[in-house]
């Protein structure tokens, strides 16, 4: 398996893509690191840079729905590093209502942030990956992209499926090239985005838990996955196959 040197992670002031960072800086990778909290995102990397001295550490302010600017930040950090081995596909929002309800603008932002967002993120790795012949493609998706969700989750749920069939379109096209597409699709894992959440979900498996997961299944650049394995694979077969009425209840 070749290793990852250098590695971008979207989204890393905090939560999954924070997580990731430190066990990533723990295995010596070099991390570009974007997010739109710059005050937040050079407290962590100033920490890991004490932490880790021998590693190279880049961060950018990155508003994944400027597209732009996504392909300018990607271009700066793969001259920075020398080149990017990986680009992680993570900043997203969590925020949702129910479809009817007025609040096209809440369902809007998470659709552009979660989908257009990451296709301009993709475009962007892409772009480096075909012109050095090689690199890793890790797409963040979600437990929810199995299946349509009700309520408040309903948008979410659709960014998150279109995100994954992106990555697989992407993959097909990779077959029989260096390049490898990884899909995660992570089920509850305590974060930040889910501290905002009303009620708490069913099953929430801690950050610390849920990070090491996604890791282990990115060094194994497998092509797709639901994670942690358990509870969520049996989570997800079941929400893929149960009748909506009792999915409905389950969510």
């Amino acid at each position: 398996m070749t290793t990852r040197t250098n590695i971008l992670i979207t989204g890393a002031s905090s939560g999954l893509g924070e997580g990731m960072a430190r066990l990533f800086a723990e295995r010596g990778r070099n991390l570009a690191l974007t997010a739109r909290r710059v005050d937040r995102l050079e407290a962590v990397a100033d920490e890991l840079r004490t932490k880790h001295p021998d590693i190279s550490i880049v961060t950018k302010a990155l508003d994944v729905t400027d597209h732009k600017q996504v392909a300018d930040v990607f271009r700066d950090c793969d001259v920075a590093l020398g080149g990017l081995d990986r680009v992680i596909v993570n900043a997203g929002l969590g925020k949702g209502a129910p479809v009817g309800s007025g609040r096209f603008d809440v369902n809007r932002d998470t659709v552009e942030t979660n989908f257009v967002g990451a296709l301009a993120q993709c475009e962007a790795a892409m772009e480096l990956f075909y012109a050095a012949g090689a690199g890793h493609l890790v797409v963040m998706s979600s437990i929810q992209a199995v299946r349509g969700m009700p309520r408040g989750m309903a948008a979410y749920a659709a960014s998150k499926a279109g995100v994954a069939a992106l990555a697989e379109g992407i993959r097909i096209d990779c077959l029989g090239k260096p390049i490898n597409v990884t899909t995660l699709m992570p089920g509850y894992i305590e974060s930040e985005m889910t501290s905002r959440l009303k009620q708490k979900p069913r099953l929430m498996v801690d950050t610390a838990t849920g990070c090491r997961a996604l890791v282990a299944a990115i060094e194994r650049e497998v092509d797709a996955t639901i994670l942690p394995a358990w509870p969520w694979k049996p989570i997800g077969l079941a929400l893929r196959w149960l009748p909506l009425r009792v999915v409905r209840r389950l969510v």
